[in-house]
């Protein structure tokens, strides 16, 4: 079932799109134009790379589906955290020790990237410092430990502060959780207005950006063709940045990534009481299960709540019904709050965990699968593309070498068996 609250050809109705403060709109490709770089998909992966090319000086033709920030990038949680997906140590063989190193150190460069593109470009998306790793069990604070341990011996730079049971309430007024891991280096911003603050900035350094503007078929060669239904682009070289949307452009990259629902609730602005309770130090946060929570609060205070990522390609009939039993879990003082706002969408997984960044073929470059990193992430594909296609350097390669999954069956099947999956490891959070 798909809920009309996720899935139409315009912006959701979700706190964002009712707080967004960029409104420019682009038109529909209506013409054949020639480009040096054509980018697919108008999210952060998108509209970071066709910034980061037009910076270097290439004419670049970027080419939406539906909006600008129409998918994740504009719906997602907001949580802004470092690193990149769930551990490079897996892949060791792959990349050697450096090669992991190298990793991880771009999943702490990654939050800065994301810095330095807000403040190049003064974009206004209540950019706020702060978050919290959350812990319900002691595994998940031996699994905390480890984090701080890890960072401290990189010599991290922002603060960390590792809390106890009897400190968790300065942190978040929950009785759910036995300890937590603080990071000032990650925070949270509003994805809909970073998004759109940066598709404005491209817009203005020269790149010609096209809404509802579907891509229906990829014609690769030595230059290739990129046809819409009213319009086509010829580009030396093609960047698909589809993600969870990608079906249809591609096969190969539709094999590898799985859409995922994830789903978010937003309340009326809380008193000042209530949100000194519920956040008091206005983090972000999250818990560490496989279906976990993540929250935070809103620049004008209201609770933003998240989580029930689904795996079936189903829509909850509603969401609101779905989610708030989790929220006056942890919050049960908030039962009678008001909830404004209810909306969803879908987030791209590989089985793996990993981002796939790499090239189908040797003028035709990919980003894809962030698991829950997309922010952060999104933005650091954009720039490792970006760099190579410069020829700045070879980062891309280390991406090249992590082997992906294919998700087996074809679309028809390749949802159940990974929820079959999650299962396993959801029935692990209960022990």
């Amino acid at each position: 079932m798909l809920n009309p609250r996720t899935h139409s050809s315009e912006h959701p109705d979700s706190y964002y799109t009712s707080s967004r403060t960029y409104h420019q709109t682009y038109p529909t490709l209506h013409a054949s134009i020639e480009a040096d770089i054509c980018v697919i998909g108008g999210g952060f992966s998108g509209v970071n790379t066709a910034l980061e090319l037009v910076e270097r000086g290439f004419k670049v033709v970027l080419l939406e589906a539906y909006r600008i920030g129409w998918g994740a990038s504009g719906r997602n949680g907001g949580q802004l955290i470092r690193g990149l997906g769930h551990s490079a140590e897996q892949f060791h063989n792959a990349l050697g020790q450096a090669g992991v190193q190298a990793i991880e150190q771009m999943g702490l460069e990654a939050v800065d990237l994301v810095k330095q593109r807000i403040d190049q470009y003064n974009i206004q998306c209540d950019l706020k410092m702060g978050f919290c790793d959350l812990a319900h069990k002691p595994r998940d604070m031996a699994d905390l430990e480890r984090q701080k341990a890890w960072l401290e011996s990189v010599g991290y730079k922002h603060k960390t502060q590792f809390l106890g049971p009897d400190q968790m309430h300065e942190v978040v007024g929950s009785d759910n959780y036995i300890g937590g891991l603080i990071d000032m280096g990650s925070g949270h911003v509003h994805p809909l207005n970073l998004v759109l603050g940066e598709a404005e900035a491209a817009a203005t350094l020269g790149v010609q950006i096209f809404e509802q503007s579907k891509v229906l078929d990829i014609v690769y060669g030595e230059r290739q063709t990129i046809h819409t239904s009213s319009g086509q682009v010829s580009a030396d070289r093609l960047v698909i940045c589809g993600n969870a949307y990608v079906a249809g452009l591609d096969s190969h990259l539709e094999s590898q990534v799985l859409p995922a629902g994830s789903y978010l609730i937003a309340t009326e602005p809380l008193t000042d009481a209530q949100w000194q309770r519920v956040l008091p130090q206005d983090m972000a946060v999250c818990d560490q299960r496989v279906a976990l929570d993540y929250y935070r609060l809103s620049a004008d205070r209201r609770l933003l709540f998240g989580g029930l990522c689904n795996y079936s390609g189903r829509d909850p009939a509603s969401i609101l019904a779905a989610l708030k039993p989790h929220m006056d879990k942890v919050f049960p003082y908030l039962n009678e709050v008001k909830i404004d706002y209810q909306w969803g969408g879908m987030i791209g997984i590989g089985a793996n965990r990993m981002p796939q960044i790499g090239r189908l073929r040797p003028n035709v470059y990919y980003a894809q699968a962030y698991a829950g990193h997309g922010i952060n992430a999104t933005h650091l594909a954009a720039h490792v593309i970006a760099e190579h296609i410069a020829q700045e350097s070879e980062r891309i390669t280390l991406f090249e070498k992590i082997h992906h999954l294919r998700f087996p069956g074809g679309r028809q099947f390749r949802a159940p068996l990974l929820a079959a999956g999650m299962l396993y490891h959801r029935a692990k959070d209960l022990f």
